[in-house]
């Protein structure tokens, strides 16, 4: 679990998504299905293709490499990619938009009710 969630919201189409902070222990126990889930299919592929590379190199030992990798930077690139597609912060779990900021390593936008 991570140590805090940024709810983000489209302003044109009003959906909001869920981009929890930190390291994403779902990505190290369960490889290339939570970006499956959430629809990050440049992220399912990248986690998938390498996971079966390094499985198909090492015979099925080190397949478990990519997702561990993946677990410390997918979570950034998730909420990267929202933010890159017109998504705006609404809030955080914790109330502390200043941490979203401090991840990112920019000034993330906020809807203007925030």
């Amino acid at each position: 679990m991570a140590f805090d969630t940024a709810y983000l919201q489209n302003p044109h189409t009003g959906q909001i998504k869920e981009a929890p902070l930190g390291f994403s222990w779902t990505m190290l126990f369960f490889g290339f299905f939570p970006p499956m889930f959430r629809g990050d299919w440049k992220w399912f592929g990248i986690i998938l293709g390498i996971g079966f590379l390094f499985a198909i190199m090492s015979a099925g030992f080190l397949g478990w490499v990519p997702a561990l990798v993946g677990a410390f930077i997918w979570n950034k690139s998730y909420l990267d990619n929202l933010i890159g597609r017109g998504y705006k912060l609404k809030g955080t779990g914790s109330g502390n938009f200043e941490r979203v900021d401090g991840i990112v390593g920019y000034e993330v936008p906020r809807l203007e009710s925030v």
